[in-house]
């Protein structure tokens, strides 16, 4: 709908700016920030919810895009305003940037409810950020806009292409044997991210804000745009453009969001050879919205799709190149007999729509599903150790450890891991299942990104590169490896994998989608009788608040009230003249 041309229905900010003499307090602050009457008054007021912040590089050019924005939002006659939030940033957020993951959701819901807001723009990418904010905006149902920050520039190494976390990962092995000089080291260091922007591959942020752009949230084509290209400036003032009819036309995300929205995301984050964080987050956005979407539902999909995008981890490539074999849309069209393209997105546009006229540029790149870069992306898995499920990503693991026997090697947390792992004490064997406990979400707390153990010092001076490594933690989407995570219920709170004893065989074969540890029940009681639960990690503030109401791996660690279904009223607003 054309700003020129808007219907006047009333706003939402309206009940703040009335233009009556009730509503002095509200004008004046707008006036005291130096605006003009005819600035804002009968205008929609833009909420830019921004998550820059000097400890997170990847959204370093997030101020800009935020100034582009709001030239987009002028230009069609809203008005904005910017207002900061958690930044969520991935390397210094201790002890998991997941642990605040329902924070910003809270903090991006209650900053708009409790403010003159009748649309919003979402900054953000760096894994934690693009849920955080949506699952905020989900709940609080105004009309918005997801603008993805990009992703960072490329980078080699030694002639390969060098990823963001996949790269570091692959050579660390050659650290510890010390076969790497720790020169080499610093600099690899120097390319893990040689530019702002969120990780050049296909982890978590590249996943997540895909999944938002199928989801229908951002215009088409935005997540894959490199983070210094000037084209997401041009897509941010065309968002802030958008956003102005959106909001006169009401369009919310209630109106947009489907089951079958959910269903294209879980196929897509599979088709991309995506991040295993994603089940996670996508399972938390569906019930926000007031859809049921379980694991179960994920491993169906993942059944179905193969991967088509060939971009570490589970391929060769990174995200500047996917970008320029014709990005998202491009994969799209290759995708489009598995999904439903009639879902509308915030353009205006179904899918089918949005996606016409793009091309794959490199069909190496971009793979047909009659050429995949392999059958399976994703594997639910269940059995006594893991009753409510675990996750694995077998195009990212050994294939031959995909069906595997050994002796469990226990680790009681993150600390006894660190403490070992690299011993030349420890007892173990290329076998050996090296397992991880309390490091799910109670445990952890808040599931840091540790289920990628390092391999063992002694496995790698004997070549070993991968083993089968169990957890309740998760682990980076830039990581690869025989990784089985997500182990719910948690150690923690009493599941299995608190029994698990070193010498305990495992067995687990994913095509039959099982993990079990060969112990008799009877064995299986007594040391149940004997586990005590461990004491909390926080007694007081977050913390607190955070372990008494999460949900496990496998409902998506939302917060228990978060979830609850119920409209939460406008704040009442009383005049005071």
């Amino acid at each position: 709908m054309s700003s020129d041309n808007q219907p006047k229905r009333k706003l939402r900010s309206a009940r703040w700016f009335g233009g009556t003499p009730f509503d002095a307090e509200h004008t004046g602050h707008a006036l005291q920030a130096g605006l003009a009457r005819e600035e804002f008054e009968g205008k929609p007021v833009i909420g830019i919810i921004n998550t820059w912040s000097d400890l997170n590089p990847c959204h370093a050019h997030l101020r800009e895009r935020a100034e582009a924005v709001k030239r987009g939002v002028w230009q069609a006659g809203g008005y904005p305003v910017e207002l900061p939030a958690m930044a969520l940033g991935e390397g210094y957020m201790k002890p998991s940037a997941m642990l605040y993951r329902n924070m910003l959701a809270m903090q991006t819901e209650e900053l708009l409810r409790g403010q003159p807001i009748d649309g919003v723009i979402l900054l953000g990418g760096c894994d934690k950020t693009t849920p955080g904010l949506l699952l905020g905006a989900i709940s609080m149902d105004l009309p918005v806009i997801f603008c993805p920050a990009g992703f960072a520039n490329g980078a080699s190494y030694r002639g390969e292409r060098f990823g963001s976390g996949t790269g570091p990962f692959k050579w660390a092995p050659e650290l510890i044997a010390g076969r790497l000089p720790v020169s080499e080291w610093q600099t690899i260091e120097e390319k893990i991210w040689s530019s702002p922007g969120t990780c050049n591959v296909m982890g978590t942020a590249s996943t997540m804000t895909a999944l938002a752009e199928v989801l229908g949230f951002s215009l088409g084509g935005a997540s894959s745009v490199p983070a210094t290209a000037s084209k997401g400036h041009q897509l941010a003032a065309a968002a802030g453009r958008r956003i102005v009819d959106l909001v006169w036309d009401d369009y919310k995300p209630s109106d947009m969001l489907t089951a079958a929205s959910f269903a294209n995301a879980a196929k897509l984050a599979v088709a991309l050879g995506g991040s295993t964080n994603a089940t996670i987050h996508l399972i938390a956005l569906a019930r926000r919205a007031g859809f049921d979407f379980s694991l179960a539902d994920f491993d169906a999909v993942a059944q179905q799709v193969p991967v088509l995008a060939n971009v570490q981890p589970s391929g060769e490539y990174i995200m500047t190149e996917f970008a320029d074999a014709g990005g998202l849309p491009a994969l799209l069209t290759e995708l489009a007999s598995q999904l439903d393209m009639s879902q509308r997105t915030v353009a205006g546009l179904s899918l089918a729509e949005q996606v016409a006229g793009a091309t794959v540029v490199d069909s190496d790149v971009i793979r047909s599903l009659d050429n995949p870069v392999a059958r399976e992306a994703l594997a639910v898995v269940n059995g006594n150790l893991a009753p409510n499920g675990a996750v694995i990503k077998p195009s990212a693991a050994t294939a031959e450890l995909l069906s595997h026997r050994g002796p469990a090697l226990v680790f009681e947390d993150a600390a006894d891991m660190a403490a070992r792992i690299h011993s030349d004490e420890l007892a173990v064997t290329a076998d050996s299942v090296l397992i991880l406990r309390n490091c799910g979400p109670q445990g952890g707390p808040g599931m840091a990104e540790n289920g990628m153990l390092p391999i063992p010092k002694k496995m790698v001076e004997q070549g070993v590169r991968d083993m089968v490594r169990i957890s309740d933690a998760r682990m980076s989407g830039t990581s690869f490896g025989t990784c089985l995570l997500h182990v719910s219920p948690e150690s923690w709170v009493g599941g299995p994998l608190a029994l698990v004893e070193s010498g305990d065989t495992i067995v687990l074969d994913v095509a039959a989608r099982r993990i079990d540890m060969l112990v008799d029940d009877a064995e299986l009681a007594r040391r149940r009788a004997r586990w005590q639960p461990p004491k909390p990690h926080y007694l007081r503030g977050w913390g607190a608040l955070y372990i008494e109401h999460v949900n496990q791996a496998d409902q998506g660690c939302d917060f228990d009230f978060l979830v609850r279904r119920g409209e939460t009223p406008e704040p009442p607003i009383f005049g005071k003249l």
